[in-house]
């Protein structure tokens, strides 16, 4: 179950200002200092381990950036928008970080809720107002790549994807 506190956003949020471009060019910890640089300058100092980013329509508009790596470097815990840009919901997936769709978002949660949501149960429990909304929940396969941290992840521990650390594949003796 995820937890944290509410930053909402607005429509059509897009990648080039969650990881602006000179910042592509710096390790992962350095450029997550710079989201929101143009619009929210202060939210990387801010956001704590568990929040939860809200947003309306729209959200990861622009180029195939790997924001995800971002979020989660600050501890984001689920993202909620009213929809989605298709390429960035399956970047955020694929890195593991949970996206889900809410119909009216920014009309129903606020900005400093304490939010809890279960992904399995397909809920979210907004705290602070008291009130609970369900989503609709993610297909099995979806579950298993947040489940495993990432799709990465997913295949390393298939044993589809070899890594430094991981054994040859075939049998091991």
């Amino acid at each position: 179950m995820a937890r944290g506190k509410a930053w909402v956003f607005g429509d059509e949020v897009n990648t080039d200002d969650m990881y602006p471009g000179f910042a592509m060019k710096m390790p992962i910890a350095q450029a997550a200092q710079h989201m929101f640089d143009a619009t929210r300058p202060d939210w990387p100092s801010l956001v704590q381990p568990g929040d939860v980013v809200v947003a309306g329509r729209n959200f990861g508009i622009g180029s195939s950036r790997p924001v995800g790596e971002l979020f989660l470097q600050h501890g984001v815990s689920c993202l909620i928008a009213e929809q989605f840009n298709s390429l960035f919901l399956r970047n955020v997936l694929n890195y593991g970080l949970p996206a889900i769709t809410l119909p009216h978002a920014r009309e129903i949660l606020a900005e400093g809720d304490l939010l809890e949501i279960d992904l399995r149960a397909a809920t979210l429990h907004d705290v602070t107002r008291d009130s609970t909304h369900t989503f609709v929940p993610f297909p099995n396969f979806i579950v298993d790549v947040l489940d495993a941290g990432g799709l990465m992840n997913q295949l390393e521990a298939g044993g589809y994807l070899r890594t430094p650390h991981s054994p040859a594949p075939g049998p091991q003796s």
